[in-house]
């Protein structure tokens, strides 16, 4: 498969990533948001409680890291803006039920995921 094939594919897709922290996935993310950036939406499964420690993971664990450098300077200012519109934190746990997800929507969404 060719890499043109593949950002095509990407373009205007919603995936949905467990294990986000995890190596594989952290270079995931961060070559879908560098080379596609009209990848239509990003869910991110982070092992949390809640919201705000799902926030704090994210920026700790993945966008803090040096893998993401290349993004930063290409996006600069802008970085902030593109997280907001394409990554969506989704606390939860994949050992459990429905991801562990407490929101009830999502326990039922995950499984229609386009």
């Amino acid at each position: 498969m060719e890499l043109g094939s593949v950002l095509e594919f990407l373009e205007n897709k919603t995936i949905l990533v467990t294990g986000a922290t995890g190596f594989l996935a952290k270079i995931f993310v961060e070559k879908i948001l560098r080379v596609q950036p009209n990848v239509k939406m990003l869910y991110l499964l982070l092992r949390a409680a809640d919201a705000k420690s799902a926030t704090v993971r994210f920026h700790n664990e993945i966008i803090g890291k040096d893998l993401f450098r290349v993004l930063k300077e290409k996006n600069g200012t802008h970085l902030n803006a593109l997280i907001s519109e394409k990554i969506t934190l989704v606390p939860g746990d994949i050992t459990r039920e429905d991801l562990g997800v407490k929101d009830s929507n999502f326990g039922s969404w995950y499984r229609t995921i386009p």
